[in-house]
């Protein structure tokens, strides 16, 4: 992952196929400036109602109202796919071959619910996409070391088949742990037969801790969410 002067991150991996946006923006970057930059592009960006669900929507045009739910796809271009975040985990699949693109959004719900794995086979029944030859980009999200949460929630995890290695125990915090939500979608893209050298991090980049970065958790009451956004676009 790459940081330039842009108010988003970017893979090179990605960058480098033709007719494909894509981005992990971070606090610099408004709603609205986000909104000119697809403009920009002749796009039209599909920004839902997250709902920490495991609800997909696969697009053969851009919506007019607003959906609900928590991931989205695409072959056509012209459509922008966005995932807003403050310490969820964005991730963006990529298969070239038949040129077709996700956006989802992996919170602790929806990662428990395996919105990625769904997104993944939707993709192959849909686009014909096959798991070792797709691309996973994994944006930032809250780390390891800040992402406490209760025993029912790792309950929950080993219950839906995650490793107990995802999560460690919270230092002082009786019957607290430390999740690693990008651990733990890493593993789910693994199982389902996506090579390593072709699943991209955003690094240690936590978003608690790192303050060009917005965070629900250090910043509750502030409402602003960072745009992470992938899209095709006709090439000529």
């Amino acid at each position: 992952m790459t940081v330039s002067k842009r108010p988003y991150l970017v893979v090179p991996r990605l960058e480098s196929i033709p007719g494909l946006v894509h981005g992990f923006g971070d606090a610099r970057w408004s709603e609205p400036d986000f909104l000119a930059f697809a403009a920009s592009r002749n796009m039209r960006p599909v920004i839902m109602r997250q709902l920490h669900s495991d609800v997909i929507h696969q697009l053969e045009v851009a919506p007019d109202q607003k959906l609900d739910g928590d991931a989205l796809m695409t072959n056509v271009p012209g459509i922008i796919l966005v995932i807003r975040t403050a310490d969820c985990l964005p991730v963006l699949l990529v298969d070239e071959e038949n040129r077709a693109v996700a956006a989802v959004h992996c919170g602790w719900r929806g990662t428990q619910e395996r919105i990625l794995e769904k997104a993944v086979k939707i993709m192959g029944e849909a686009y014909g996409s096959k798991p070792a030859d797709m691309l996973a980009a994994l944006g930032p999200c809250i780390g390891p070391a800040c992402y406490e949460v209760g025993p029912e929630v790792r309950r929950g995890y080993l219950k839906a088949g995650f490793p107990a290695s995802v999560f460690s125990s919270a230092p002082g915090r009786e019957r607290k742990y430390l999740l690693d939500l990008r651990a733990a979608n890493a593993w789910l893209l693994n199982t389902l037969g996506l090579k390593k050298t072709n699943i991209f991090n955003s690094g240690p980049t936590c978003t608690h801790c790192e303050p060009r970065l917005l965070s629900y958790r250090r910043h509750p009451a502030n409402p602003r969410r960072m745009s992470n956004f992938i899209g095709l676009f006709s090439t000529p």
